[in-house]
């Protein structure tokens, strides 16, 4: 395991990012409901003022609790917010879910925002987002998206610490949460249907269970409940008997085979070329 020497302080890296922002006339985030967008849209909003505006994306891929969220800090931060629908699920090449299924994504999502505004875009990437497999950031690349963090070299954990810092309670320990469709294995064609189901078993499983991860994915075999270590040990009590019955009977009540719970495994639902 690699451990990071980087010890720079949140204030620090607050710092970086408004000598980064600061010089430019106008900016636009593109808000997911994530800590790493909604983090860098408060920082944007602190230090461009009337100069910034945020974008977020509603479609069925998007969950709800994301949206509200989004409005909330709007609200509370009096952000300039324009949600739009992004028109991914027009995209055949999106629904077609191939492994690269995020690049069609965030294509539909820069271009319907480039649509909206002359302003520069910025996303909530991080440095640690370049070790990953994220063909979205090639659709960033190709329509000139920044990524402040990344250019100040921010990786998750100084995110997290940065929103700490700023008191954004709610955020600051989320659990990552990408788009629904990121639960639906590559070659299985992207329907609101199954996105609505995945919804409402994520939606009951954290209220039942707490659970700081919990992921429905649908896969060729059928449908399997992924979550973390404390929630998985809890899903198997006795106590529980009812809530794993109520998952089984929703699965099968839409026709759906219920392949069980295991532990969670980061972008399991994807099958590369």
């Amino acid at each position: 395991m690699i451990i990071s020497t980087d010890q720079r302080t949140p204030t620090e890296i607050e710092s970086s990012l408004a000598r980064l922002i600061e010089p430019l006339e106008h900016a636009a985030v593109a808000v997911s409901g994530g800590v790493d967008s909604m983090t860098l849209a408060v920082v944007c909003g602190r230090v461009l003022g009337q100069r910034f505006s945020a974008f977020h994306a509603v479609s069925p891929a998007v969950p709800s609790i994301a949206t509200q969220r989004v409005k909330h800090y709007a609200q509370r931060f009096g952000w300039d917010l324009q949600i739009f629908e992004a028109g991914e699920f027009s995209d055949p090449e999106y629904l077609a879910n191939p492994f690269n299924r995020c690049y069609f994504c965030k294509s539909n999502l820069y271009d319907r925002i480039a649509e909206n505004t002359e302003y520069q875009v910025f996303s909530g990437a991080n440095a640690d987002d370049l070790g990953d497999f994220r063909p979205g950031l090639i659709a960033a690349r190709e329509r000139a998206v920044r990524h402040p963090y990344v250019e100040i070299d921010a990786s998750k954990a100084h995110v997290r610490a940065l929103a700490a810092h700023l008191e954004l309670h709610e955020v600051e320990a989320l659990p990552a949460m990408p788009c629904l469709s990121s639960r639906v294995e590559s070659g299985i064609r992207i329907q609101a249907t199954d996105l609505a189901f995945v919804n409402a078993v994520e939606e009951l499983l954290r209220e039942r269970l707490q659970a700081d991860t919990a992921r429905c994915r649908i896969g060729h075999a059928g449908v399997r409940i992924e979550l973390d270590e404390a929630a998985l040990t809890d899903i198997g009590s006795a106590e529980q008997a009812d809530l794993r019955a109520e998952i089984s009977n929703y699965c099968a009540s839409s026709d759906r085979v219920f392949c069980g719970f295991e532990r969670y495994a980061r972008g399991s639902a994807f099958l590369r070329s």
